[in-house]
């Protein structure tokens, strides 16, 4: 039954098989994101926090415990009906764009609603609506090589945004922009989640990205160092 969490983890681990033998990657994790919550997720190269938002953007399966995304436990699902949750449910925002080079802006926004079926008229109406929404409306016949960084990650957010997802998963999503596009497209995210209350899960090494979250989990080791709440002056764990 579900708790109206978007995400619900209970004793969840993972475990990769090499050669040597089992390596764990995560242990007993447990925690639940409800709607509307901004939570940035930090810790170290090979904490578990990449492992972690693997299993969360259903690109990976946990080897133990439970993982229920918007009150489906996603363990239960086969291949297709997986790919049709996560497409559904979750928008994507990754550090390198992962845009289509020769597609223009306005076909790379509109890529998610291709797979879900949707005809080419209305799917560029609302592909050019989201483009609307990130300030570059004008530009849905340009190709991605033909404009700045901070604007392909704005694409990015209009794409991951198409399919009215209830989650939006962002792995360094400023990591290749410099300071001040980087508070550009925070300030987009933050107005996300403050004006239509979506749900934000995002991956950031910077205290000062991280500050723009109103959660912190962190993780060492494979295991839940620290959730809750964050210093927004510093972006600090409280």
């Amino acid at each position: 039954m579900s708790d109206g969490s978007v995400v619900r983890v209970a004793g969840l681990g993972k475990q990769y098989h090499t050669a040597a033998g089992p390596v764990p990657a995560l242990a007993n994790i447990n925690l639940s994101i409800y709607p509307g919550e901004f939570v940035a997720v930090m810790g170290p190269s090979g904490s578990g926090k990449s492992t972690f938002m693997n299993i969360l953007g259903c690109l990976d399966l946990p080897s133990d415990g439970s993982y229920f995304l918007n009150g489906t436990d996603v363990r239960s699902l086969t291949k297709d009906q997986l790919a049709q949750l996560r497409n559904r449910v979750i928008g994507f925002v990754f550090q390198g764009f992962n845009l289509l080079s020769r597609s223009t802006l306005l076909k790379n926004v509109g890529l998610p609603l291709v797979y879900a079926g949707m005809g080419k008229d209305e799917r560029n109406k609302l592909a050019h609506g989201m483009l609307e929404k990130v300030g570059l409306g004008k530009y849905g016949d340009s190709l991605p090589n033909s404009i700045s960084g901070g604007q392909q990650q704005r694409v990015a957010i209009a794409r991951a945004l198409i399919n009215n997802p209830r989650l939006i998963l962002a792995d360094e999503p400023t990591g290749n922009l410099d300071s001040n596009t980087s508070r550009e497209i925070m300030d987009i995210f933050s107005r996300l989640n403050r004006e239509e209350g979506i749900t934000i899960v995002l991956v950031t090494h910077e205290p000062d990205i991280a500050a723009y979250a109103k959660r912190l989990v962190r993780f060492m080791d494979g295991r839940l160092a620290h959730d809750g709440a964050v210093d927004i002056q510093e972006g600090r764990a409280e």
